[in-house]
């Protein structure tokens, strides 16, 4: 989100005009030697976007840049994010990274910092089209929810046939990243796809419906309850964070039912890979939200040096910074990490 954008004799006016382009020439060089970076985050208190300030301040000071950032009061504030880019873009922005509230409708603000000379570089969520920035760093998400669904579907084995399956989504906007780990989840355990970039159009009778989280532990609790008033014998859930599954998990908990289902996520943020541990969460994709930020200040550092953009990852219309599937209950054919090696690592 980064938004975020003479009256004297002529010996006089000569010593006028010198010293004013002394005073200049230091802030020049300084804005060409310390580039300004703006870090725009949906909000300022998960802790998934904590890591992302840390990995961008802590590049920002050894590179020498200098970084400003931003967040919205809420997820989804996208006025909030929308004053930031225009305050970046006023101040001298060399580049901005920003994971978008509202992807498709930031498309116009965003264009305009691109216009002005700015670098606008998506982190974790794209934009809505991809192409509206300059590049985007991110997980893999669909493969992120691939990877649980397939790990799911051995986990059940035969009776994957006759699972009885729930997700617990974002929100009823359908952005970009609840699109992809909800539709790669589906793949990954075997459900045919109507159309990949929609939510909530399969056929697929063993899918007993989807509910808003808005990526939180209460908006989990409370969808899980909606879905259980749906089909009590649902016994396979899909979440599109780890706080959603934790809440989840307390609604199954007080029905009795917390060691009927299997629960799957995507972050690996260190809460909820200690959720693996405990057996809360069955499976999870873990993500690199601090190398996401420490990339984009490079490729801001390097633009601002050379005017060079970053470029995609072979195959792909992002930069892959990689996902790992985090379990301790291992299927063969299907890598993956214990909690132990995860907590290692959560979100680095």
């Amino acid at each position: 989100m980064a938004t975020g954008y003479r009256l004297l004799t002529s010996t006089l006016i000569t010593s006028a005009v010198l010293a004013a382009s002394l005073a200049v020439l230091p802030s020049a060089v300084s804005a060409q030697d310390k580039p300004l970076i703006g870090l725009i985050t949906k909000t300022n208190t998960n802790p998934f976007f904590v890591k992302m300030r840390e990995g961008a301040e802590q590049k920002a000071a050894e590179l020498g840049a200098d970084l400003r950032s931003f967040a919205g009061k809420y997820d989804g504030d996208n006025e909030a994010q929308i004053e930031a880019i225009e305050s970046l873009v006023a101040a001298g922005a060399a580049g901005i990274l920003i994971t978008p509230s509202d992807p498709a409708g930031l498309a116009d603000t965003v264009r305009r910092a691109r216009e002005a000379g700015v670098l606008v570089i998506a982190l974790d969520t794209p934009f809505d089209p991809p192409e509206a920035a300059d590049a985007t760093f991110a997980t893999d998400n669909f493969k992120a929810g691939e990877l649980i669904g397939q790990w799911a579907k051995a986990k059940l084995g035969d009776a994957a046939t006759e699972a009885k399956i729930a997700t617990l989504d974002l929100s009823e906007a359908q952005i970009t990243v609840d699109v992809l780990r909800n539709q790669g989840f589906l793949k990954g355990f075997g459900v045919d796809l109507a159309d990949p970039d929609k939510m909530y159009d399969e056929s697929d009778p063993r899918i007993v419906g989807g509910d808003s989280t808005l990526g939180s532990e209460e908006g989990g609790r409370t969808a899980m309850e909606n879905l259980l008033q749906v089909d009590p014998g649902i016994n396979v859930i899909h979440t599109i964070n780890e706080p959603a599954a934790a809440g989840a998990y307390e609604a199954l908990k007080s029905f009795g039912k917390e060691n009927d289902v299997l629960v799957v996520s995507v972050d690996g943020g260190c809460p909820g890979v200690q959720n693996v541990a405990e057996g809360v969460i069955g499976a999870t994709s873990m993500q690199f939200p601090l190398l996401m930020a420490s990339m984009g200040v490079e490729a801001v550092v390097e633009y601002a040096k050379t005017g060079e953009k970053p470029k995609a990852t072979e195959g792909l219309n992002f930069t892959d910074t990689g996902v790992e599937l985090v379990t301790d209950q291992p299927v063969d054919g299907l890598p993956s990490i214990t909690s132990e090696e995860a907590l290692k690592r959560c979100w680095g």
